[in-house]
């Protein structure tokens, strides 16, 4: 194949004499290149190229990503069935599918308490939907960002108790309510939590919690997002209705691979690893995507103007901020309404909607972005070495603090915590809302759970890269100082071994079709199985010049004439964008990034997304 025979791989793509990729210790993003196959692997990726007839570039890609000898089969082609464990496996599993099949069978309203992201509206549809079939009445309630925050409230729950709920099902959401969760046991209302978040030593006292990250959960689902979830209680749901014999007079069971799709957006959007049960969410849930049979889907896809099969990439930075969008700025049970109704009106309407929503959210994000990048920029400044950045305005919008924090983080390589302080007081205390974002090594969560512990907190929670909180403004110092303290080992140590993996080199008349083609039978790609990345070592740039506000375009052309359109996102005005701008027309530059197929406006092209750049002469 011709991508391979002109790639560079292994050892030769390295300077003599230096364990660096190309040679590269300090790149413009201050990165050292590296060689993502570990040398003890290069004997792996060509067993795997021989023993199963693949490519050598395929065998060393699944290497580097530390697939082994007999698990490549699996890896190519997940499927449900081969990755899928016994849904029992998980605690309290059995209790759930009893407690849901018991509502079903008695026809008991039922409400489903969700959360205003994409996982939360996809597990409160894929329940509500699953009910629906069943005949079963249901209620979603997703509380609203700015007034409720995240998570079960007291008032919600006795309004959805008042409607008449017989079951409360909590989704993405409930496993650390321990006091709000006792109301509804008091008024003899069962509770059934769904969830994947880290879990404290204390739980809330509830008829049934599934949550593959408690304590005593032994079933190694953690990877799971709350959707992936929700997937196999319906799973086991299902079986306990046919142990029960609900479907031996004709009633059909419902067709649970139909809805996927929902648990692969989830999946994608949430930033889960996509390994083992993920990996085959999402590539039979985009199959299921490419049928355009859930109504709500395919209605945001034609807002958004999609035209082409969807992938992960469409998941995560199309469709995914779309439903976002309505829990930022917006009503927050749009993505929910939409993701399960069957109505073509309705879901147009919301559809339209939710695509104007996340136009308007760009809007404010800009803005808040701006003045964010500046607060960081002083604090960097007058502390350099510093391990978190914490930064907080009451101009801000709550609902895109998570975004800045996202953007923070992306841009200095350290987490972030991005704070939407409250313009007035309430009972004397002016509280902000925030969101952090961390780096690879750095678990966020736990850390906020100790800061909750240690009383700097009103809540908090989250995940080991991601995490909400509430405080108390006369704490803010003590906070940051807090998070300074619990992280400032741990951040210097990965400040120091700054890397980037790359696949191997390549020339742009490599980069087509084929390869890509080749490339995405190791896919989908994302969080826990990076896109393979690839340098294009002393390219000339032709015509580099800022798109919009933030962007770079460029052309990057090989000693042959051969040439590959690139971009540089969000990269204007920082060092990456600048070393490209300066060596337009003149000095090569090494390139890394990653490749794409580029669609848009009816084209047909490969296109490069660079990721970062460094100078040859400087190495």
């Amino acid at each position: 194949m011709t991508a391979v025979r002109k790639m560079r791989v292994g050892p030769q793509a390295e300077e003599p004499g230096d364990g660096a990729f190309l040679g590269v210790s300090r790149s413009a993003r201050g990165n050292r290149w590296q060689e993502m196959l570990e040398p003890a692997r290069a004997k792996d990726a060509i067993a795997i190229s021989q023993h199963h007839g693949l490519p050598e570039l395929l065998g060393r890609v699944l290497a580097a990503r530390g697939v082994g000898l007999d698990d490549v089969p699996v890896f190519l082609d997940p499927t449900i069935r081969a990755l899928m464990p016994d849904p029992s496996s998980l605690t309290d599993m059995d209790k759930a599918a009893r407690r849901l099949a018991d509502a079903i069978e008695r026809r008991e309203p039922v409400a489903i308490f969700g959360d205003y992201d994409v996982d939360g509206a996809c597990s409160s549809a894929l329940v509500a939907r699953f009910l629906a079939h069943h005949e079963t009445p249901s209620r979603i309630y997703i509380p609203d960002r700015l007034t409720e925050g995240y998570g079960p409230n007291a008032a919600a729950l006795e309004q959805l108790i008042a409607e008449g709920a017989k079951l409360i099902v909590t989704v993405d959401c409930g496993t650390t309510s321990v006091d709000v969760l006792a109301g509804p046991g008091r008024r003899n209302i069962d509770v059934v939590v769904i969830d994947h978040h880290q879990a404290d030593e204390v739980l809330p006292a509830v008829h049934a919690l599934v949550n593959p990250n408690r304590r005593d959960d032994i079933s190694g689902q953690g990877h799971l997002c709350a959707a992936g979830v929700v997937f196999l209680v319906l799973v086991a749901t299902q079986r306990e209705l046919r142990r029960r014999g609900l479907y031996n007079g004709g009633a059909a069971e419902p067709p649970l691979i139909r809805d996927l799709d929902l648990v692969a957006l989830a999946t994608v959007a949430d930033v889960v690893p996509l390994k083992g049960l993920n990996r085959a969410y999402v590539t039979k849930g985009l199959a299921v995507m490419r049928g355009r049979d859930n109504v709500g889907l395919r209605a945001l896809a034609d807002a958004a103007s999609l035209s082409e099969a969807p992938t992960a990439y469409h998941l995560g930075f199309i469709l995914g901020p779309r439903i976002n969008a309505g829990g930022r700025i917006g009503d927050a049970a749009l993505g929910a309404k939409l993701l399960s109704t069957d109505d073509e009106t309705e879901a147009a309407r919301i559809a339209i909607l939710l695509d104007r929503l996340n136009k308007e959210r760009k809007e404010i994000e800009q803005a808040a972005l701006e003045e964010a990048l500046a607060m960081a920029d002083r604090l960097l400044e007058a502390t350099p070495d510093l391990a978190v950045v914490v930064v907080g305005s009451p101009d801000w919008h709550r609902g895109v603090v998570g975004l800045i924090a996202s953007r923070l983080t992306e841009r200095f390589k350290r987490p972030s915590c991005v704070i939407a302080w409250d313009k007035s007081p309430v009972d004397g205390i002016i509280a902000g809302t925030g969101s952090l974002r961390s780096v690879s090594g750095i678990d966020i969560g736990g850390v906020v759970r100790e800061a909750v512990a240690a009383g700097h907190l009103l809540k908090g929670g989250g995940h080991a890269m991601a995490a909400g909180l509430t405080v108390d403004q006369s704490k803010s110092e003590t906070l940051a100082a807090f998070f300074a303290a619990a992280l400032t080992g741990s951040a210097a140590r990965l400040a120091a071994r700054a890397s980037l993996a790359i696949d191997g080199a390549l020339t742009p008349s490599a980069a087509n079709e084929a390869l890509i083609d080749l490339l995405e039978r190791a896919g989908p790609y994302g969080q826990g199985n990076p896109q393979p990345r690839f340098a294009f070592p002393a390219h000339r740039v032709k015509f580099a010049k800022p798109v919009g506000t933030a962007h770079i375009r460029c052309v990057l052309e090989a000693g042959d004439g051969s040439r590959l359109d690139a971009v540089a996102f969000r990269a204007a005005g920082q060092p990456l964008g600048e070393m490209l701008v300066a060596a337009s027309g003149g000095f090569p530059l090494h390139i890394v990034g990653q490749l794409r197929r580029d669609t848009w406006g009816g084209r047909n092209r490969i296109e490069l997304q660079i990721e970062d750049a460094a100078d040859p002469r400087a190495q």
